[in-house]
């Protein structure tokens, strides 16, 4: 990159209760050159954002309109029940929507569940955010019912929370534009998916260098006049154990065959 060149850069955008760290942090190990900004949105604004070029990509709530937009299904999440610490409900391990047929039951106007019929009993107005809704809960007014990532995002030490076990549960997902599915997109979504840096669908790979070759020494009666055939030098007379050319290991040069060696014995 020369210093004219400025580096490209990724926004993602993310709703309330989405933790986007992880993917975020390896980003920045794949991808030092290009920044990535995080833009919060709240999820009745997220696919505007997306659609209007403030992101280049988000983690948002289903469901997710796929004429002009792009998803992939991440993970569902456990759907809960906010509740004063003092609340019947906090003595359970978990609760069914019938446990809360008599509860006011806030339904708040940012409330990303899909609700077939809503439980319990209706509040007189709709709080404007899940926020306002949490103050109405520990002000001991009624429950709300949301996702167990917002019940942790606003996490109070007077409030607890319990599964709802047949509650509807939201699924979150990445979403981008379809017709601006882009490289960096791209290689956003070989991050969450788990690719490797050396994915064939990420960035291409860097090819491996090739090995030098090590050089064979010459040997044997193909090596030059000054080079090596075994210890010992051409036409030099030797053996490769350096004795002697001629001359059997344990006898003198000329020795017979099966001769025996050292001295002859005396006759009787």
């Amino acid at each position: 990159m020369t210093g004219s060149e400025v580096p490209h850069s990724f926004r993602l955008a993310y709703v309330p209760g989405v933790t986007p760290s992880k993917w975020v942090r390896i980003w920045n190990e794949r991808l030092p050159d290009v920044p990535l900004t995080l833009v919060a949105v709240s999820p009745t604004e997220a696919f505007g954002v997306l659609r209007e070029g403030g992101a280049d990509a988000g983690f948002v709530r289903l469901p997710v309109d796929r004429t002009d937009l792009s998803a992939i299904p991440l993970y569902t999440e456990t759907t809960v029940v906010v509740v004063p610490k003092d609340h019947l409900v906090a003595a359970a391990e978990e609760v069914s929507l019938e446990d809360l047929a008599d509860e006011i039951v806030f339904h708040p106007l940012d409330d990303t569940l899909e609700w077939e019929q809503l439980p319990g009993k209706p509040a007189i107005e709709r709080p404007a955010t899940t926020a306002d809704a949490i103050e109405l809960v520990a002000a001991g007014v009624g429950v709300l019912v949301v996702p167990q990532s917002l019940a942790r995002l606003h996490h109070r030490k007077d409030l607890t929370y319990r599964p709802v076990t047949d509650a509807p549960a939201s699924r979150v997902a990445l979403s981008w534009p379809q017709e601006e599915t882009t490289d960096l997109v791209e290689e956003f979504i070989g991050i969450v998916r788990g690719r490797t840096v050396n994915s064939t669908r990420g960035r291409a790979p860097t090819p491996p260098q090739p090995k030098a070759k090590r050089k064979r020494p010459e040997t044997g009666a193909g090596a030059g006049a000054g080079g090596k055939a075994g210890s010992g030098r051409a036409g030099s007379g030797r053996s490769t154990s350096g004795k002697p050319a001629g001359k059997n290991a344990r006898g003198g040069s000329g020795a017979p065959k099966g001769g025996k060696s050292g001295k002859p014995r005396r006759r009787p």
